[in-house]
């Protein structure tokens, strides 16, 4: 895979515009968790190496552990994640998946019984953030950098 084209050099403007997006989920008051949770999982629906890649190093560096992380792509057959989670991670695929989903009622049903209307709010404002960074990733072949001690002998 070879990348296509540098985006943020390409449209600074729409960067910035993709930036303030990303400051907004920030400093949202959303749990470092969750927005670990919505990145890494939407990045993963999404086939988006570069940013599974870059959310799994954040969430270790966070303290998240590796069962955590790494069985969050089967995340329904694994008793690791809360009811909370659960929810959010239902939501997470949902709203990635929309044109196939339609966001159903059983996961939003599911995600009002944990979460305030401020936090489902800002939950699917991060889950478009992260899509779209991912869409940019994927579209424009954007390469994540090759650990040292992971390169194949």
């Amino acid at each position: 895979m070879h990348p296509r084209l540098n985006f943020a050099k390409a449209s600074p403007a729409a960067l910035k515009a993709i930036m303030a997006l990303e400051d907004h989920v920030q400093n949202s008051g959303l749990d470092r968790r969750f927005i670990h949770l919505i990145k890494l999982r939407a990045s993963q629906i999404n086939g988006c190496a570069y940013c599974v890649d870059m959310h799994v190093k954040e969430a270790r560096h966070d303290g998240l552990s590796e069962q955590w992380i790494n069985l969050m792509c089967v995340w329904r057959e694994s008793p690791v994640y809360d009811a909370r989670e659960r929810a959010l991670l239902g939501w997470v695929d949902a709203v990635t998946d929309i044109a196939r989903t339609g966001a159903p009622d059983e996961a939003y049903a599911a995600l009002k019984e944990q979460f305030s209307d401020e936090e489902m709010t800002e939950i699917t404002v991060a889950i478009g953030t992260i899509n779209v960074w991912n869409r940019l990733a994927v579209s424009f072949r954007s390469q994540h950098p090759i650990d040292k001690t992971a390169k194949a002998a």
